[in-house]
C-alpha cells in the first residue's frame, strides 16, 4: 500500500536509480525496471551507459525507420514490428520501450523526422497505436513520445512551442489521442520543450486535463532524458518518473515540499500509484526471440515501405540477365538508421552489394562515385561514367548522408550533397537508362528527377532494406508505398519557411492547421510528389462511391497483369467557405487492399470520432458543423477518383471567434503579428529582457556570458561542432551539450551535481567568480551528506 512508504521511498521512486534503471523498494516488492530506446530496434548498452547511443548496445534487429514504415500504411504490418521489438526487448531484459515516436513533421527540416512517422496526425497515431499493440502483447510498456508539440532539434530544451489551441488538438495531440484511445499504452514521454510557457513535464493542460481527463490514460508519464525541470511541479502537475537519474536531489527537493506543505501528500501518492502500476503491469508474455525471422521481417517491411516515384518508359522492373552498373557510396555503406538515441547495432546487415550479387541481374562494373559529404571528386566521376557506358542500366544509389539529419540538429537545407548531384548530371550525359535508389529519412528537392528515367525510394530501411529495394528493382516485389509526407519543390514552398526553426525562445506556429499538405492543397501550392503518392507495377480503378452515416464504400479493382497493393485513402472537407476555417480536405482514413491481377473488392472505410469534427475554443469542446461535405475517395491527396456530397447535422454551440483572413484562406507563409495574437487569443509575449544566464539558459548561450572563461567555453564547443560537421561526423555529446540547459547538469549526472550546485556555477558564468565558487565547494559537501544520509534511510 502506498501509505506504507515512507515520504522518502515515495519521492525516491519518481526518479532513476541510473541512466536507464528505475528505484527499487525491495521491502514492498517494488522492484526495478530498465528502460531502454528502441523505436526500431532494442539499444540496451552493454558497457557505459548514455542516452545518444555512443555507447555499444547488445545486437538487436534494426527495422526501417518509422519514417519507412509510415510509407507502408498498415498498421497490422506496424503491428507486426512492435510484437517483433517487444519480443526482443523482453528477451533482453527491458521493461519499457521509449518509443514509437509520432511528432508531426512539421517542417521538413527537423533533423530527428526519420524517427517519426507523416505530417498528418492520424497516420501516425494510427501506425503507433499498432507499435504499441504489438510492443505490450510481448509483456513489455510501449512509451510512445514525445509529448508534445515538439517540432524541432534547435534550443529543444529550452524552446517554447506558441501555438493556439485548436491546432494544438487537432494537429500535434489528436495522434497520441489516437494512441491513448487505441491501444492504451502503459507510459507515455513528456517533450523537452515548454508548450505555451510552461514545461510539458509539468504542464497540467497537457498530463492532467487533455491526457488523463479527456483521454482515460491511465499509465506512466516519464520525462525525456535530462528533460525535468522542476521535480516537485512535475508531481503536482502529472509528471510521474524523472530520467535518467539525478542522483536524490529530485527526491529531496520532493520531500522538503511535502513538509513545508508545499506540495499535496494525494499528489505525490497519485503518481507512486502510478509507478507501481506500471511495474505491475509489465511480463508474464512469450518471451521467444527468432532473429532470422525477425530479419525476414525488417525486409518484409522494407519492401512494403519502399515508394516509386518515377518510371519512364516502364524501366522497371528489371529483367533477369539485365546488365547493370551499380554506382554510389550507399551501394557499398548504405545509409539504413539514423543517428542519435535510436542507434541500433544491428543483428547482420545486407548492403546493396551483397544483395545484386544474389539477384538474377549481371553486374558487370560498379564504382563509389562520391565521398559521403565530399566535393566532387573528378577521378571517381571518371571511372563512374565509365562503368555506365558498360551497362544496360544504371543503379545510382544516392541519399542523405550522416551529418544531413540527427538528432540533435536540425537541417538548414533540403538539397542533397552537390558531388551526388554533379555526379548523376555527368552519368545522364552518357546514358538515359538510370535508376536512381534513394536513401534519407526525411524530405529532400527533386530538381535533377528529369535527369534518372526511374526513382525508387527506400528510406531509412533498416538491416533489410537493400535486399527489400533490389527485390522491387526485379520484380520480386511490387511497390506499394505510398508518401507519408509531402515533396515541396523547394524549401521555400514549405508554410513553415519564414518560422521554422524557432532561433530565440519561442518557436510561434504561425502557420496553425495548415501543416504539409493541408497548406498546399488549400492554397494550390505545385508540389513535387503529393501526400499518398506512390507508383506500382500495375494499375488500379476505383469505382461506385457509397456514403451512408457510417462510412463510405467504393469499387477496387487490379486493372494490371501483376498482383499489388493499392493504399486508398479519404478525404473530407467542408464546401462552405463562410464555416469554420479549415484546410480543403484532410485524411480521415485509409486501407490497404492486396488484389491479384483482375480482382475487384468492395472496400469500406468507416467514420469515427475523428472524422468531421474540430476544436472550439469557443464552447470548449470537439463539435461537428452541419452542412454539407466533400467525401473524397483518391490514390493521394491530390488524385481524387471518386466524390460525392454528404449532409451531416452539426452540434451546437460551433460558432467560432472570426479569425484573420489569413487563417481562413491558408495563406499563412507570412501572417503578421496580430494575426496570429488573434489566432492565439492572447498578446504575444514579445522580445524577451536579457539579462543574467539562469538554470534554463542553453550552454550555447554562454557565448554572451559575463565570465570570459565561459564566453570561451562557448566558443571552443562551436568551434568542437564545426570540426565535427566538416568531417561528416555528427558529435552528439557536442550537439547535446550545445542544447542543453544548466539545469540538467544536475539531472544528468546521477547526484554528482545538485541544483544547488548548479545555482552555484551560475554564478560564477554570470561574473561574481568567488562567489560562486564558494557557494559550490559548499553546495558539494551539503549534497554528499545529503545523499549519504537519504541513501542510509532508504536502505533500511
Amino acid at each position: 500500500m502506498t501509505e506504507e512508504l515512507t515520504t522518502l521511498e515515495k519521492a525516491a521512486l519518481l526518479s532513476g536509480e541510473s541512466v536507464w534503471e528505475t528505484r527499487a523498494v525491495p521491502r514492498h516488492g517494488i522492484r526495478s525496471l530498465w528502460l531502454s530506446d528502441g523505436p526500431h530496434g532494442i539499444r540496451k548498452q552493454t558497457g557505459s551507459a548514455d542516452h545518444l547511443g555512443l555507447g555499444a548496445s547488445q545486437p538487436a534487429t534494426c527495422f526501417p525507420t518509422a519514417a519507412t514504415v509510415a510509407n507502408s500504411w498498415d498498421p497490422v504490418l506496424a503491428r507486426s514490428v512492435g510484437e517483433a521489438l517487444g519480443a526482443e526487448a523482453a528477451d533482453q531484459g527491458v521493461d519499457v520501450l521509449l518509443g514509437p515516436g509520432l511528432n508531426v513533421k512539421r517542417s521538413p527540416l527537423c533533423g530527428r523526422n526519420f524517427e517519426y512517422f507523416s505530417e498528418d496526425p492520424l497516420l501516425s497515431g494510427r501506425l503507433a497505436a499498432g507499435y504499441v499493440r504489438g510492443i505490450q502483447d510481448r509483456g513489455v510498456a510501449a512509451c510512445p513520445k514525445h509529448f508534445a508539440a515538439n517540432s524541432q532539434e534547435l534550443r529543444r530544451m529550452t524552446s517554447d512551442s506558441v501555438v493556439d489551441e485548436r491546432t494544438l488538438r487537432e494537429i500535434y495531440l489528436t495522434g497520441f489521442e489516437v494512441v491513448v484511445r487505441e491501444s492504451a499504452p502503459y507510459s507515455i514521454m513528456s517533450s523537452y520543450n515548454l508548450l505555451n510557457g510552461t514545461y510539458a513535464n509539468e504542464n497540467p493542460f497537457l498530463l492532467q486535463q487533455v491526457l488523463r481527463d479527456e483521454w482515460g490514460f491511465d499509465g506512466a508519464v516519464v520525462t525525456d532524458w535530462g528533460g525535468g525541470n522542476d521535480a516537485v511541479e512535475a508531481v503536482r502537475r502529472g509528471g510521474t518518473l524523472e530520467m535518467p537519474s539525478p542522483g536524490l536531489d529530485s527526491a529531496a527537493q520532493i520531500v522538503d515540499a511535502v513538509q513545508r506543505g508545499d506540495l499535496d501528500v494525494a499528489d505525490l501518492d497519485a503518481r507512486v500509484e502510478e509507478m507501481k502500476t506500471l511495474v505491475g503491469r509489465i511480463g508474464g508474455a512469450g518471451r521467444a526471440v527468432d532473429l532470422d525471422a525477425h530479419h525476414e521481417l525488417a525486409r518484409t517491411v522494407a519492401e512494403q515501405s519502399t515508394v516509386l516515384l518515377r518510371n519512364e518508359d516502364h524501366l522497371l522492373p528489371l529483367a533477369a540477365g539485365t546488365r547493370v552498373a551499380v554506382v554510389g557510396d550507399f551501394a557499398a555503406t548504405p545509409r539504413y538508421q539514423g543517428a542519435g538515441s535510436s542507434l541500433v547495432n544491428p543483428t547482420r546487415l545486407i548492403t546493396a552489394l551483397d544483395a545484386l550479387g544474389t539477384s538474377e541481374l549481371e553486374v558487370v562494373a560498379t564504382a563509389q562515385g562520391f565521398t559521403r559529404g565530399g566535393v566532387p571528386d573528378p577521378a571517381l566521376v571518371a571511372e563512374a561514367v565509365d562503368a555506365a557506358r558498360a551497362a544496360d542500366v544504371v543503379l545510382l544509389y544516392l541519399g542523405l548522408d550522416e551529418i544531413s539529419e540527427s538528432e540533435g540538429q536540425d537541417r538548414s537545407h533540403l538539397r542533397l550533397p552537390p558531388s551526388q548531384v554533379e555526379l548523376l548530371a555527368r552519368i545522364s550525359s552518357v546514358t538515359s537508362r538510370i535508376v536512381v535508389v534513394l536513401s534519407a529519412g526525411s524530405v529532400v528537392e527533386v530538381p535533377w528527377l528529369e535527369q534518372c528515367s526511374a526513382l525508387v525510394h527506400g528510406y531509412l530501411g533498416g538491416q533489410g532494406g537493400a535486399e527489400g529495394v533490389v527485390r522491387v528493382l526485379t520484380g520480386q516485389v511490387n511497390p506499394s508505398g505510398r508518401l507519408a509526407e509531402t515533396y515541396p519543390v523547394r524549401l521555400e514552398d514549405t508554410p513553415t519557411f519564414r518560422y521554422y526553426p524557432g532561433e530565440g525562445t519561442d518557436a510561434e506556429y504561425r502557420e496553425g492547421p495548415y501543416v504539409g499538405y493541408r497548406y498546399y492543397s488549400t492554397v494550390g501550392v505545385p508540389v513535387a510528389f503529393p501526400f499518398g503518392f506512390g507508383l506500382s507495377y500495375t494499375t488500379f480503378s476505383y469505382a461506385d462511391l457509397a456514403v451512408d452515416a457510417d462510412g463510405a464504400s467504393f469499387t477496387l479493382t487490379n486493372t494490371g497483369d501483376v498482383a499489388g497493393a493499392e493504399v486508398a485513402q479519404l478525404y473530407v472537407g467542408r464546401q462552405d467557405a463562410d464555416g469554420v476555417h479549415r484546410p480543403v480536405r484532410e485524411l480521415k482514413g485509409f486501407t490497404r487492399e492486396h488484389l491479384e491481377p483482375g480482382e475487384s473488392r468492395r472496400v469500406r472505410i468507416a467514420f469515427d470520432r475523428f472524422t468531421f469534427r474540430h476544436y472550439s475554443t469557443v464552447t470548449g469542446t470537439w463539435e461537428t458543423e452541419g452542412g454539407t461535405w466533400t467525401i473524397a475517395v483518391g490514390s493521394d491527396v491530390e488524385t481524387v477518383l471518386l466524390s460525392t456530397e454528404h449532409v451531416m447535422e452539426g452540434t451546437a454551440g460551433v460558432d467560432e471567434v472570426r479569425v484573420p483572413e489569413e487563417y481562413r484562406t491558408g495563406r499563412v507563409t507570412d501572417v503578421p503579428d496580430d494575426a496570429f495574437a488573434a489566432l492565439l487569443g492572447r498578446p504575444l509575449a514579445g522580445a524577451r529582457a536579457s539579462g543574467p544566464l539562469g538554470v534554463n539558459s542553453p550552454l550555447s548561450d554562454m557565448k554572451d556570458a559575463r565570465n570570459p572563461l565561459a564566453r570561451f567555453a562557448a566558443r571552443e564547443l562551436a568551434r568542437r561542432i564545426a570540426r565535427a560537421e566538416a568531417k561528416g561526423t555528427p558529435d552528439l555529446n557536442l550537439l547535446f551539450l550545445r542544447g542543453m540547459p544548466f539545469r540538467a547538469i544536475a539531472k544528468m549526472t546521477n547526484g554528482a551535481v545538485s541544483m544547488d550546485m548548479v545555482g552555484a556555477i551560475l554564478t560564477i558564468v554570470n561574473g561574481r567568480f568567488f562567489r560562486g565558487v564558494g557557494a559550490l565547494v559548499a553546495g558539494f559537501f551539503r549534497n554528499r551528506r545529503s545523499t549519504r544520509r537519504m541513501r542510509s534511510e532508504l536502505a533500511r
